[in-house]
Order: structure tokens, then C-alpha cells, then sequence
């Protein structure tokens, strides 16, 4: 069974000393949420800070967010923090996604399987240099110039 902390600081400068902390005293890993701050940056900055605790989002909404700019996010991560990134994605309910990301909300069910398929397509053509030619209902991703390709995460 592994534990898991909040990574709860509401201030970046603080963000190193809780990591670190939380690392100290025993848990396996640390998360944040979407709640009032992006969540992905607490955790660069936990990664950098800590050695061997697992760094997550628990969780980020999906909706909102293209499929590559959170491949491009999600890949640097997991390079940054040397494979303790875990993406925990969310779709949130119908007013947030409208009223406050102004998003599309339609079928979420649909979107969000479609959306990890696309997730997992961009990172086979980072990874496995397979050609980028995902279609779907929701998403299209078949461009990847070699400039825009991170190559693979190690």
C-alpha cells in the first residue's frame, strides 16, 4: 500500500519545504488539484525538490486543455521528476467547463476516453517516433514536425 499526501501550499516559494517535508516523514508520494491554482506547477517544483516521492495530479481538468499542450506538459514532467509523474485527470461538471474555462461540454463520458486516446497517441509519436494520425469525434492530432517533438521520455 503506498500513502499519499496533499501538496497544499497556496504560495510557490513554500512549495520545496512542504515537498520536502512530506518526503521526510514518510509518504510515498504528493498531489495537487485544480482548485485555485494550476496544479501542475507545485509539482515541477516538488520534483526538483525531492529524490524519491511520486508527484501527481489529483486532478487536472481535462475539458479545458487540449490533448497535445497536456501531452507536452505530462511529458516534461515525467522527464523532469526521472518517472514519478502520474496524470490524474478529471472533466468537472457542465458549469465549470462552460462558465468558467468557456469550454465545450458535450458527451463527457465519450470525450474523456477519446481524450486519454489521443493523450496516448502524441505520446507514441514522442516516443516510439510513430506517425501522429489521430482522429476522432472530439480531437484530430496528425501533425508532428521534428521541431515540435520532444523525442522520447527515458
Amino acid at each position: 500500500m503506498k500513502l499519499d499526501a496533499p501538496l497544499l501550499a497556496t504560495d510557490l516559494a513554500a512549495v520545496p519545504a512542504e515537498a520536502r517535508t512530506i518526503e521526510r516523514i514518510g509518504y510515498d508520494g504528493t498531489f495537487t488539484f485544480e482548485g485555485p491554482h494550476d496544479p501542475f506547477f507545485p509539482l515541477m517544483l516538488a520534483a526538483e525538490h525531492t529524490s524519491r516521492l511520486e508527484v501527481a495530479t489529483a486532478v487536472a481538468i481535462a475539458f479545458p486543455r487540449s490533448p497535445m499542450q497536456l501531452a507536452n506538459v505530462g511529458h516534461d514532467l515525467q522527464v523532469f521528476s526521472r518517472g514519478r509523474f502520474i496524470l490524474g485527470l478529471g472533466s468537472q461538471i457542465k458549469p465549470h467547463i462552460e462558465k468558467r474555462f468557456s469550454a465545450t461540454w458535450s458527451k463527457p463520458v465519450a470525450r474523456m476516453r477519446e481524450f486519454v486516446l489521443a493523450l496516448r497517441a502524441i505520446w507514441r509519436c514522442f516516443n516510439e517516433d510513430a506517425p501522429l494520425a489521430f482522429h476522432g469525434e472530439f480531437y484530430r492530432h496528425t501533425l508532428m514536425t521534428p521541431f515540435f517533438n520532444p523525442g522520447p521520455s527515458p
